[in-house]
């Protein structure tokens, strides 16, 4: 069936199984597990080396591409995954399996499956790694237009109609993503509800009773605050235990760099937990907007699957357009 495909190329289809999991895990919970990547990089370090003493008897044109395709895809695409969960872009299951593509897929494999021979399309450089990301980010562009479509109808025409939705505040323990709005109006960076159900857990409280009694949880510490977890759904932050009491406190609404001095939150500072606080246990509230984010993996995996039938489809594109 693979008649042209090497062995280097057969293991790299291990991938595939493996991306469609943490897919499922990435749009389930928003949580993929340390333990996906290493198996993968181990794979693409095997099949590398694989391809390495193939290469070398191979001519010296061919060694000096695929030595420029390996430095490409390990030296650039690999550090981009960092680079972006530096500035705030990615989480960091995105740039760990950036990073594990760059390491399994630095060149184009060639499958050939019932006489046609897969990608179909490749792009000039023949980095799959970069084809991947580019598919990716490719697909990644239709998520606004999506959401903008999904709140049209409705007659949500705000700045936030491209990046989000609303949501049911009494809801909000059971969504993932940040808000977009503080007690000043529009923020394209809210609070992000992992960072709510973890404050939540720590103060062991839920989220109605802090709506019932905003004041109460402003001016006070838990007097024996909980382990917060890790903010999952579920992690158990939506029924938490309660604590045994409050003491007063003066200097720190909400209790709030009290919880993120000792615990960090993804980063939340005080005065955007604080701001989140505010306009979640507003009243007479009922709904607020919400960027639910994009669930990176799950583009990345179809991305994958893209690169190895079709190929690179913003490349394809491009030279439809004659602009490659």
């Amino acid at each position: 069936m693979f008649g042209i495909a090497t062995g280097p190329d057969l293991l790299r289809l291990l991938a595939v199984p493996a991306f469609a999991w943490a897919a499922y895990r990435d749009l389930k919970d928003r949580r993929v597990p340390n333990r996906t990547w290493l198996p993968l990089l181990a794979v693409g370090a095997v099949a590398l080396s694989w391809d390495l003493f193939g290469i070398l008897g191979g001519t010296a044109l061919q060694r000096r591409l695929f030595a420029v395709q390996v430095a490409f895809s390990i030296g650039i695409v690999a550090p981009l995954g960092y680079v972006f969960w530096r500035i705030g872009g990615f989480g960091g299951a995105d740039a760990k399996a950036i990073i594990t593509l760059a390491v399994l897929f630095p060149t184009y494999p060639v499958y050939e499956v019932f006489g046609t021979a897969y990608p179909l399309h490749s792009a000039p450089l023949g980095v799959l790694s970069f084809t991947i990301l580019s598919n990716t980010v490719l697909l990644g562009l239709a998520y606004p237009l999506a959401l903008a479509v999904r709140n049209l109808p409705r007659g949500e025409i705000t700045p936030a109609m491209f990046i989000g939705r609303p949501a049911g505040v009494d809801s909000l323990s059971e969504e993932y993503g940040r808000l977009l709005e503080t007690p000043e109006g529009f923020t394209r960076r809210g609070l992000d509800l992992d960072a709510l159900r973890m404050y939540l857990q720590w103060r062991g409280a839920t989220l109605s009773e802090l709506r019932a009694d905003p004041d109460r949880y402003r001016e006070s510490l838990p007097v024996e605050p909980n382990d917060p977890g890790d903010g999952s759904i579920d992690d158990g932050a939506e029924d938490p235990p309660g604590s045994d009491g409050v003491e007063p406190v003066e200097d720190d609404p909400w209790g709030a760099a009290a919880f993120l001095s000792e615990y960090g939150a993804y980063g939340t500072p005080p005065p955007e937990l604080r701001a989140g606080l505010a306009v979640v246990s507003e009243p007479d509230r009922k709904r607020i907007w919400i960027t639910p984010g994009i669930p990176f993996v799950v583009p990345m995996f179809v991305g994958l699957v893209l690169a190895l039938t079709y190929g690179d489809a913003m490349f394809a594109a491009l030279s439809l357009f004659g602009l490659s």
